[in-house]
């Protein structure tokens, strides 16, 4: 794939702008934080997570009629971009306003000369219509203006947008990056608007999918964050609710666009993405040294985890992989977990501290302005995704494996991860989606049905290249550090097994798995979004 030339200058514009250096965000040593609000529109309700009590709204078609309300004097919705969740998110709103009856109409703002264009109209929206139009002139008629353009387009045209838009409107994002890049530079937001965001916890063709799969079950979708940053009508959090309702999101939980960037980008460069395509190759190998053939080891290795461990951690929790097993094969869980925590830890709490600090934004713009130079190239091409093909070609969905020690590994750098965000402060339900839920009911998915390209390269610029950047640290630390410890036997620390096993999070990832809708994503269904296979 690549872009543009006026898009690759428009990134390296933007690099010149970031500021060199960013001072060091220092984490919080307070637990986790508790969140809550309140609507004149939607019923919060309050669900215990782990040793705190957050505020959550439950979604649902049957809160459509709600909607009218929640919009009430927004008239049009600009939807500006068209990458991983422009299409799905804008396709979303424009159907459940009008099954509503909400009189607000969506219309996608892109160049004229966008390659994005006709697959925009291909999606039902249209110039004659005036559902389809020229970015600025979108943005200057509308009422909302949902910024989903790639998170460096954003930071070098944020100024342009902000004096385009008219007087009262709401600028709506769904990541925070923007936030921690005018943080970077000194600059801030518009006094004089609302600005919202409305974040769901996966992939945009995910969203679309499931909304598509979870008409007939009173919806189903993907959850969503909501921040606040500035409410200068008294009527914002009302709208990012129901922005997040008419998406399709089961629940949503309330967060800040700080929270959400650092969490956000740092674990799609964790568990979501960059560690789970390291530990699968690194597995990969690993199998095939102890002498089982490519497709055992693939088996054993990649399919463990999307076609049964996550399965698992979706409907019942973290811990259930654990307790399924035999005893013979705890020891072997126990083994991979004692030795893969902390070298994963190692690895996170360097991710999150550069996130923290604005150096992995920088990375971001910068990746941006070589990639005229440097496209994106394809990630799929070694020897373990090539015989992946093979084996989905052949799987028995029935009987696919739970190796222990896979599963030790996974789900050692998932707690890894987990653990660096509370002790960083973020909220249990932050935590677990970002985590947990995003991991096992949007993204791996997506690398069950067609392979680790199909997953990293269906989310934003951002997150593929923080898992490609951060991808081969997981591999090669886990291999250096955690599979030589348990080939020269060391012992299994009995103190990291035992807070495993209490920690507190499997009861907040519970009582998330009772709020999780009935409906499993399917990637082999028809969708009207659009997914990417990079040639």
């Amino acid at each position: 794939m690549k872009l543009s030339v006026a898009v690759a200058a428009l990134f390296a514009a933007s690099v010149s702008a970031f500021a060199p250096s960013a001072p060091f965000v220092q984490r919080p040593s307070s637990s986790a934080l508790q969140m809550s609000f309140s609507s004149d529109v939607f019923s919060p309700v309050e669900v215990k997570l782990a040793d705190t009590t957050e505020t959550i709204v439950k979604g649902g078609r049957d809160l459509f009629p709600l909607l009218p309300k929640a919009f009430e004097g927004v008239k049009k919705i600009g939807v500006i971009g068209w990458g991983s969740q422009a299409p799905a998110q804008a396709q979303n709103l424009r159907d459940s306003l009008v099954e509503s009856g909400t009189d607000a109409s969506v219309t996608i703002g892109l160049r004229p000369s966008s390659a994005s264009y006709q697959e925009a109209k291909d999606a039902g929206f249209s110039e004659e219509d005036g559902t389809l139009g020229e970015m600025w002139e979108v943005i200057k008629q509308s009422d909302l203006v949902m910024l989903l353009i790639s998170d460096a387009a954003q930071a070098k045209l944020y100024k342009e947008i902000f004096a385009a838009m008219k007087p009262g409107a709401t600028l709506g994002l769904s990541h925070g990056f923007l936030l921690g890049y005018l943080d970077s530079i000194g600059e801030s937001f518009p006094e004089d608007m609302d600005v919202i965001a409305v974040c769901p916890k996966g992939m945009g063709p995910s969203v679309r999918r499931l909304y598509e799969q979870g008409k007939e079950v009173n919806g189903a979708g993907i959850n969503s964050s909501f921040a606040v940053h500035q409410d200068k009508s008294g009527k914002a959090t009302d709208l990012a609710l129901g922005w997040g309702v008419a998406l399709g999101s089961p629940f949503m939980f309330e967060t800040t666009l700080t929270s959400e960037y650092k969490s956000d980008i740092y674990g799609e460069r964790g568990i979501l993405l960059g560690a789970v395509h390291g530990i699968v190759e690194s597995l990969y190998r690993r199998y095939q040294r102890q002498g089982m053939t490519p497709e055992q080891a693939f088996t054993e290795s990649c399919e463990s985890i999307t076609g049964n461990i996550v399965k698992i951690i979706s409907t019942q929790g973290i811990k259930a992989v654990y307790e399924s097993l035999g005893d013979d094969d705890k020891k072997v869980f126990e083994q991979a977990y004692s030795a893969s925590y902390m070298p994963a830890k190692e690895i996170l709490q360097e991710i999150y501290d550069e996130v923290a600090s604005g150096n992995e934004i920088r990375t971001v713009i910068m990746h941006g302005a070589r990639i005229d130079k440097f496209p994106v190239g394809k990630i799929d091409g070694t020897d373990t995704w090539i015989v992946g093909e093979k084996v989905r070609a052949s799987r028995d969905e029935e009987n696919i494996p739970m190796n222990p020690f896979t599963a030790g590994v996974y789900v050692a750098t998932m707690m890894a991860q987990i653990d660096v965000l509370l002790e960083a402060g973020h909220p249990y339900s932050e935590v677990v989606n970002e985590s947990v839920i995003e991991a096992v009911d949007s993204l791996c998915p997506y690398m069950h049905y067609r392979g680790v390209a199909f997953m990293v390269d269906n989310c934003s610029f951002t997150a593929k290249t923080g898992s490609r950047k951060w991808a081969p640290r997981f591999d090669y630390i886990l291999e250096q550090l955690a599979y030589t410890a348990v080939d020269n036997g060391k012992e299994v620390d009995a103190d990291l097994i035992e807070a495993f096993k209490v920690h507190t999070v499997h009861d907040a990832v519970e009582a998330c798995c009772k709020l999780r809708p009935p409906v499993d994503i399917s990637c082999t269904a028809d969708t009207s979004t659009k997914e990417i296979v990079i040639q």
